[in-house]
């Protein structure tokens, strides 16, 4: 058991590091997500002006910039693999399992990255208070890894189809209501002045949704990616 779970893991990483290789290279998917997102705030910050928006507002202008900055780049994990035809490789040369894992790390270290950037330019842009950061930053962890849970299996589903990006969204919107309804409240409420305790039943949805998602992943990826 502990031997299967060693190749699972090194595995995983294996796939990992080549899609860490392969966009180094291209740069594709990094600066499509940076670029929307830091677009996006610049528009909401020039058309906000001098203007205080409310917390509910202040919350969901950034979870939208999350979830289309999210769309806009982390399917190419998957679309990546068909387009260069190598797709078949990684089919004859491990099971699903890695591959699915190895996909949702890269995923999980895109998106956290672009957030390291696009926080504080959200903070600098807006008047969000910063009291609340510690659970600000609880929020955005989870939140990251659900959006990268839900999105990767999708990013699967579509990366055969002939308008991948318009299904993506289409797709990755049902699957991420759950999530980004209470991510954003949970926003509003440490926006509002509201303490850690105030949101602790959100980051417990958060948790339970990130983990349902993951697992649910995991058993239905096989059956995906063998098509």
């Amino acid at each position: 058991m502990q031997k299967s779970n060693a190749g699972l893991v090194s595995r995983s990483f294996a796939v990992l590091a080549k899609d860490i290789r392969l966009e180094f290279r291209s740069r594709y998917a990094i600066n499509a997500i940076l670029m929307f997102g830091i677009t996006s705030l610049a528009v909401v910050s020039f058309s906000v002006g001098q203007s205080s928006l409310p917390p509910v507002l202040m919350a969901a202008v950034f979870w939208i910039v999350m979830f289309f900055s999210a769309v806009s780049g982390l399917a190419q994990v998957f679309i990546r693999e068909e387009e260069a035809g190598t797709s078949l490789v990684l089919k004859l040369n491990g099971p699903a399992e890695p591959v699915y894992l190895g996909k949702l790390f890269f995923n999980f270290l895109l998106l956290s990255t672009m957030s390291m950037i696009i926080t504080p330019l959200f903070f600098m842009f807006t008047d969000a208070p910063t009291d609340g950061v510690v659970a600000f930053l609880a929020i955005l962890l989870l939140g990251v890894i659900g959006l990268c849970a839900a999105t990767t299996l999708v990013a699967a589903v579509i990366a055969k189809a002939a308008i991948k990006g318009a299904l993506f969204a289409v797709l990755s919107f049902p699957i991420l209501v759950p999530l980004l309804l209470p991510v954003v409240n949970a926003t509003e409420i440490v926006f509002d002045g509201g303490a850690f305790i105030d949101i602790s039943a959100h980051l417990q949805f958060l948790l339970a949704y990130a983990v349902i998602m993951i697992v649910g992943s995991l058993l239905l990826f096989r059956f995906v990616w063998e098509e």
